[in-house]
Parts: structure tokens; sequence; C-alpha cells
């Protein structure tokens, strides 16, 4: 999956977060349904795949003719790194879907990481030089398919401005190779209200 295609995703699931908000409103103000839980109608929603693979063929249709229309450009990343690598040393230490991810910008499928159901003590750290990125403790359940965290370790990261898309997202790096790790959205849990949707493939679980 590319990035674009991750971002479609996220989209859809804007989307569809919106208008489950709006239906579970409706149900909460109708009086002969106050019994029904409006959480399980939530959930219901948000996990029909087929729903979300329509509404991703949808936004598809409609945002094409602006992707075609504008070039898909990233902001260089405006900093300089502890380790610095050329890609065939990168090759070597690296796996082909590693390498793809965290040295070309890729994204893989959602579902496909084991770390999106690792929910064991430890720390998440960056699979290309071994940064501690996050704390198991700042993990949650996004429903999206990949490792997400609501805050990362202080000095750990760093963010550019990714515009592949029609609408900008902030790119997560590591801070100390550079390497991709995903995008930060601002729709997770408190304490910060951020959703860090990382890579799997990107990281590795250290365990306490």
């Amino acid at each position: 999956m590319t990035s674009i295609d991750q971002g479609l995703v996220e989209i859809s699931q804007s989307v569809l977060r919106f208008l489950s908000q709006i239906i579970v409103r409706l149900i909460r103000s109708t009086a002969f349904l106050d019994q029904i839980c409006a959480r399980n109608i939530l959930d219901i929603i948000w996990m029909d795949r087929r729903t979300l693979l329509s509404a991703a063929v949808v936004l598809t249709g409609a945002g094409a003719y602006f992707l075609l229309r504008r070039p898909s450009t990233m902001t260089t990343i405006p900093e300089s790194f502890e380790i610095n690598k050329t890609e065939e040393e990168w090759r070597k230490i690296l796996t082909p879907e590693q390498f793809n991810v965290l040295r070309k910008h890729g994204t893989e499928r959602p579902g496909t990481s084991i770390l999106d159901k690792e929910y064991g003590k430890g720390t998440f750290a960056c699979a290309g030089c071994d940064l501690p990125l996050f704390v198991s403790d700042t993990k949650f359940n996004s429903g999206t398919g990949w490792p997400s965290f609501y805050d990362p370790i202080p000095n750990s990261i760093g963010t550019s401005v990714d515009g592949k898309l029609i609408m900008k997202r902030t790119e997560v790096h590591c801070h100390r190779c550079g390497g991709h790790l995903g995008h930060v959205f601002e729709d997770g849990p408190k304490p910060t209200g951020l959703r860090y949707c990382m890579n799997g493939i990107s990281m590795k679980f250290i365990p306490a």
C-alpha cells in the first residue's frame, strides 16, 4: 500500500467517524431507543469493512481529479541526523519491506503488522537504529490496522509536512536516523488528543 492509499483510508475513516457521531447523537435523542447502546452502533459501523471500502472508492473518485492536477511532493526534512547511511548501507541492514517504508516513505497494508495487536509491557523502538520511540503505556487500539500511540518518548521523533494528497498531513520520522514511521493526526485519546499512526514494520518491540 502506498502513502496515497493510506491517506485515502485515513480520510474515509475520518468521514465514517463523523457520520457515526451524528448517528449516535440521533439515537441518544430518540426516547424509545434510549436503551440501545449507542457505542455498539458506533462499533458496528466502524468495523464494517465494506462500508469503509465503499467510502474509500467514492473518495478516490472525488479526489482523483485533484491528485492528477497537483504534484505529489513532501517537504525535505530540515534537519541533520545522528545516523547517516547510503541507500546501499541501509539495504544491507534492512529487509526490502523495511527499506521501502523507512527509507522510501512507503506504507504497509493495514492489519498486517504483528505489532498492531502487541499490548505487552515494553518499548517500541526504531527498526533502523534502535532508538526508543514509544512506551507500551501510550499504545491504544485505534481500529485502523496500524499500531497507534498517543504520545512519543521525548526527543525521539521529528515531523515534516507531507503534501502527497489533496490535504496536507504531518509525517513522523525517527529523530536519530530519519526513518519514516507514519503520520500523526489530531483525533486521538486524552491526554494529548493525538494519534500517532505508525507502520509496524518501521519498529521493533522490546519487552520490559
